[in-house]
């Protein structure tokens, strides 16, 4: 099987877990590589980080620019009109990498899927639809694209959803991860929610966050 190329980091110890992290519109795998040193996980951890490359596709909201894209976005209405197809196809990429972690022995409640903006919607799709239990979902500054199409899979109604998003964001709007929110909690989730004195990026509070998080998670 042909898989998404990926930027991986391995632990200091043979990997006992798993966080595949996608990254956002017009980056690739590198661009979150260098969190791993900066969340300061202690070792015992043993996290595997893998950083997948989206393909590059012509994107219609940017002239029609070809660029690293997990799926094409139509226009920047505040409901986000994307290419579900192509969405849900980005999505079923990443669950075939999460079955190559269970098949390299890394059990499914020991991987945690990330993603930051469009990365984050292919996450929510990922992970919500995704056949076995798995550790948690880390949304950040994103929207849930695919809530009115997804089929959430029983073994992730309980799934572990942390949302993160810039107060300042004005690419994705706040009002965007407060709505995927409140769809959640109307779906029976229980997610947290944090705002950070940010843009569209992340800041040192939230990485620090995030490193808790992943430590409660993955302990």
């Amino acid at each position: 099987m042909q898989y998404l190329s990926c930027v991986e980091v391995e632990p200091t110890h043979e990997a006992s877990a798993s966080v595949i992290w996608l990254h956002g519109l017009g980056a690739d795998g590198h661009d979150f590589e260098p969190i791993v040193k900066e969340l300061q996980l202690p070792e015992q951890f043993a996290i595997r980080f893998i950083f997948p490359h989206s393909p590059s596709i012509p994107v219609t909201v940017n002239g029609g620019m070809t660029m690293p894209a997990w799926y094409d976005i139509l226009d920047m209405s505040i409901d986000r009109k994307v290419d579900v197809a192509q969405l849900t196809q980005s999505a079923n990429a990443v669950q075939a990498l999460i079955e190559r972690e269970i098949q390299r022995g890394i059990p499914a409640n020991r991987i945690i899927l990330a993603g930051f903006s469009q990365g984050g919607a292919v996450a929510y799709q990922a992970a919500l639809s995704f056949g076995q239990s798995l550790a948690g979902l880390l949304a950040m500054s994103t929207y849930f694209a695919t809530k009115d199409s997804i089929e959430i899979d029983a073994n992730n109604k309980q799934l572990d959803i942390n949302i993160m998003h810039g107060s300042y964001d004005n690419v994705v709007l706040p009002q965007l991860g407060e709505k995927a929110l409140q769809t959640l909690q109307s779906l029976g989730f229980t997610p947290s929610y944090s705002q950070y004195p940010m843009e569209h990026s992340v800041c040192a509070a939230q990485i620090a966050d995030i490193s808790s998080w992943l430590q409660q998670r993955l302990r």
